[in-house]
């Protein structure tokens, strides 16, 4: 068990700008795919991560700092950290029962696909953690029961597959993502909340005539509405709010209006190495099993450089700092994952056409919600983190937006909590 463990480990130490591309050519070739045209394709897409994790980076880089300003120009006084989607996914991934759940969940996903449960095939290796985090939060809570812990991760895995494959419609068609698909588990798991409320929203009288996607601000605004001047304004107002001064706001203000011109093109690039592989196995699977449709998971970053995505989710930074004081009962201060916002938006935005207002609206129930998911989460997130994360001074608890206020892990957890009590 320890060789598999440092095995897995060291491939997931590669990153995602490896594992994908060898993913995607050892797909092709099962799909017929020819040899050069397939590793052409794996490496245009693993440059094509290699820049949108740099813009990523970006954007962290430059909104984490101004987060944490906001925080202290506000003086926010709450007990839980945010830690952070990577702090969880690096406890996930400690666990003992990771190394096992990575090729059965994969097991799983061939079974469903081959039941004709799902549609999806989740290729997005790394994203695997959400499923382990879920695994990981029955193992913990019951004491170390490995069978409890691989139903947990299999119930999160199949809940989010299925969420993938309802999404797919509209994702695909408001992305251009045309048979791809995005099992990311805080992405569904926000959809689970978000679509539904965003469809209420809709139908509000005087809300429902409420239109502010991209293309209309542009038409309306004409320059001012260009989504790297709404990334320069959003940018500057973030940075007042944390106290810069004019100057670091505005660097703030060009960073994220780059972060909005600069996304897109880089998935662009991974397109270009994506369609020709994602066009050749539906070619081969329509023609061999008579039109079944297959979509390929992948990570929902391909979806965040879309400007209503991305504009939706840095609106709601300083929105959900200001709901995490004045919620009853919220203990988190939010943190490490309010830069990761956009990811947790995407099926809402894509579902709502759009429409930033709408999307807005949806998304502050989530984060709302989230808040309190995440504080309720907080001790057993504790617990998983402790031994793989360095507690900052002073912080005796920790959790995450991404794990703690997802509502699919946090389901487990109450499962787990249930479970426990009876057996």
């Amino acid at each position: 068990m320890t060789a598999l463990y440092n095995v897995v480990q060291y491939i997931l130490n590669l990153g995602a700008t490896v594992i994908l591309p060898i993913a995607i050519f050892i797909i092709a070739l099962v799909f017929r795919v020819s040899i050069s045209k397939a590793f052409r394709s794996a490496i245009t897409i693993g440059i094509g991560f290699v820049g949108i994790n740099l813009v990523i980076g970006l954007l962290t880089d430059n909104l984490g700092p101004a987060a944490h300003a906001m925080v202290t120009n506000f003086g926010l006084k709450l007990t839980i950290l945010d830690t952070g989607w990577p702090s969880a996914a690096a406890a996930s991934w400690a666990t003992p029962v990771a190394a096992v759940l990575i090729p059965l969940c994969l097991l799983l996903n061939i079974v469903l696909l081959f039941l004709k449960v799902t549609k999806t095939l989740d290729i997005d290796i790394w994203n695997y953690w959400h499923f382990i985090a879920a695994g990981a939060t029955g193992y913990i809570v019951t004491g170390g029961n490995w069978w409890f812990a691989i139903l947990c991760a299999f119930i999160y895995e199949i809940i989010v597959l299925i969420i993938a494959d309802r999404a797919a419609p509209y994702t695909q068609k408001f992305y251009g993502l045309e048979g791809i698909t995005c099992p990311t588990g805080s992405t569904a798991a926000c959809s689970l909340i978000g679509v539904p409320v965003g469809w209420l929203i809709s139908k509000i009288p005087g809300i429902n005539k409420l239109k502010a996607d991209p293309e209309s601000i542009q038409k309306r605004f004409g320059i001012f509405g260009e989504p790297m001047i709404i990334g320069l304004f959003i940018g500057i107002i973030i940075g007042l709010l944390g106290g810069y001064d004019l100057g670091r706001a505005f660097k703030l203000g060009v960073a994220l209006g780059g972060v909005m011109f600069l996304m897109p093109r880089m998935v662009k690039i991974l397109m270009e190495g994506l369609i020709p592989i994602s066009d050749s196995v539906r070619d081969y699977v329509s023609k061999k099993y008579h039109g079944r449709e297959i979509n390929l998971g992948l990570d929902a970053a391909l979806t965040i450089g879309h400007p209503a995505n991305i504009a939706t989710g840095l609106i709601l930074v300083p929105i959900t700092l200001f709901m995490a004081v004045i919620i009853p009962g919220n203990q988190v201060l939010p943190f490490g994952d309010l830069a990761t916002i956009p990811f947790y938006v995407s099926f809402i935005v894509a579902s709502r056409k759009g429409n930033i207002i709408h999307s807005v609206l949806a998304g502050m129930v989530v984060m709302a919600l989230a808040l309190l998911m995440a504080t309720n989460f907080g001790p057993v997130h504790t617990e998983m983190m402790r031994g793989v994360y360095d507690f900052p001074k002073g912080v005796t608890q920790v959790s995450s937006l991404d794990m703690g206020g997802n509502i699919l892990n946090w389901a487990i957890l109450k499962f787990s909590q249930a479970f426990q009590a009876l057996f």
